[in-house]
């Protein structure tokens, strides 16, 4: 009955690598296997373990059940004010404020400035969110779509990079820091340096390309933004680097404290909303919350849940520990930390990290392997433009062809990667 588990996850885990042949959201065999998985679990009556330091326990299914979806739920709490925090800000149209620090006209000036924002904003908003922020603004600076092109590649890069040394900059840093994998301060000491190198190497070699070579004209100016924009966004952006603050002075989970963040923005955007409306006759107000909530992307939530708990069934059959175990004992940690940044250029990164957490239970908080996974999976899906979740959404926005993104991007993204591996390890020496 085990092997049928292991059949299940490696159908759905196939049909979610074909989303776009199948036409299937992938959200669908995620939450299938998870299920299936489950049940055959259950219905086969099969042994299921808590994963130690001490290696595996036995213990009753629902206990099982209920402690690895309390920590998947953990997680989706999490993303959920962080999306909606995000949401907001978009709603008073905060994000704007960005694009009034860009001031040239020069390709080479733009491409850093675009890939120094994305470091630093994907380190707060994650990646995905970044990534989705300045492709907007760059659809209002670059009309001609070919330039817009090679901006948009750097940029999937650049953001990969900055998410993986923040604990919210990335879904699976996120992941590691959660189950105190890591800590924000080390992860920022030991991520930061080889991050910066993944990013400033492409980047410099890009500069010399005959793409960001000359000048580009920007469309002439918008309309009044929002007079509430700027304020909001600073807020956002304060409260959700004031997140892993809360961790470190209370040390309870960090939902809570996306949670106290969210509460506290919502106060200001009623605030400002009211304000706006107040003078307005006859105009229906709607709250910013209520659309903000419409807008977070449910899908990747519910995708994220099923990955996640089908991941855990895995582990509560002990499966992933023994596969851990042979893989050490085979080509060595580090070797597969390296191989695990290449697979997830071809797979999601998300159950690639929730399985390494599975296979190594003794290897303490801040061991330099934890790190190490969290630079190797948050930046090694730059490599193919399907590979990262800020890849995907580049592709779907400007219509990004996977061969055009490993023709001209992709190595640029293994330089990179390599780059910073080379830091971490001369850190690490």
């Amino acid at each position: 009955m085990e092997l049928a588990v292991v059949i299940i996850f490696i159908l759905g885990y196939l049909a979610i690598t074909l989303e776009h042949n199948l036409k299937i959201d992938k959200l669908v065999p995620a939450l299938l296997m998870m299920g299936a998985a489950w049940a055959v679990v259950a219905v086969g009556h099969l042994d299921v373990f808590e994963i130690t330091e001490n290696g595996k326990e036995a213990s009753h299914l629902d206990e099982v059940l209920l402690h690895h979806f309390g920590k998947t739920c953990e997680i989706l709490i999490f993303l959920i004010g962080a999306m909606t925090i995000v949401e907001i800000i978009d709603y008073f149209d905060g994000f704007s404020t960005i694009k009034k620090f860009i001031k040239t006209n020069k390709k080479r000036t733009l491409l850093w400035i675009v890939a120094i924002l994305a470091f630093i904003l994907s380190a707060i908003i994650d990646n995905l969110t970044a990534t989705i922020v300045l492709i907007t603004i760059l659809r209002k600076l670059v009309t001609n779509k070919e330039d817009r092109l090679w901006f948009t590649g750097m940029i999937i890069i650049t953001a990969n990079a900055g998410g993986a040394w923040s604990p919210i900059g990335d879904v699976t840093t996120t992941m590691l820091w959660m189950e105190e994998k890591v800590s924000t301060l080390y992860l920022i000491e030991y991520l930061i340096l080889p991050s910066l190198a993944c990013m400033a190497v492409p980047t410099l070699i890009a500069s010399y390309l005959p793409a960001f070579k000359g000048e580009f004209e920007a469309p002439a100016t918008e309309g009044e933004a929002n007079k509430y924009g700027a304020r909001m966004l600073y807020i956002g952006l304060l409260l959700i680097v004031a997140v892993p603050v809360f961790k470190t002075l209370t040390h309870l989970p960090p939902y809570l404290g996306m949670m106290l963040s969210l509460g506290i923005f919502t106060i200001f955007a009623e605030y400002f909303s009211n304000r706006a409306f107040s003078h307005a006759d006859n105009e229906s107000h709607h709250s910013p919350v209520h659309k903000a909530l419409g807008r977070i992307e449910m899908p990747s939530l519910l995708f994220f849940l099923g990955i996640l708990m089908t991941v855990a069934a895995l582990e509560s059959l002990g499966m992933i520990l023994d596969f851990g175990n042979n893989v050490v004992e085979g080509i060595g940690t580090n070797t597969f930390i390296l191989i695990l940044g290449g697979a997830s250029a071809i797979v999601d990164n998300v159950p690639l990290v929730a399985a390494s957490m599975g296979m190594f239970p003794d290897m303490g908080m801040d061991a330099p392997e934890w790190h190490l996974i969290a630079y190797a999976a948050g930046t090694g899906g730059s490599m193919l433009i399907i590979g990262s979740a800020a890849g995907v959404v580049a592709m779907g926005m400007e219509k990004i062809s996977f061969f055009w993104y490993l023709k001209k991007i992709a190595w640029l993204a293994l330089v990179g990667y390599i780059a910073g591996i080379g830091v971490f390890y001369l850190m690490h020496l």
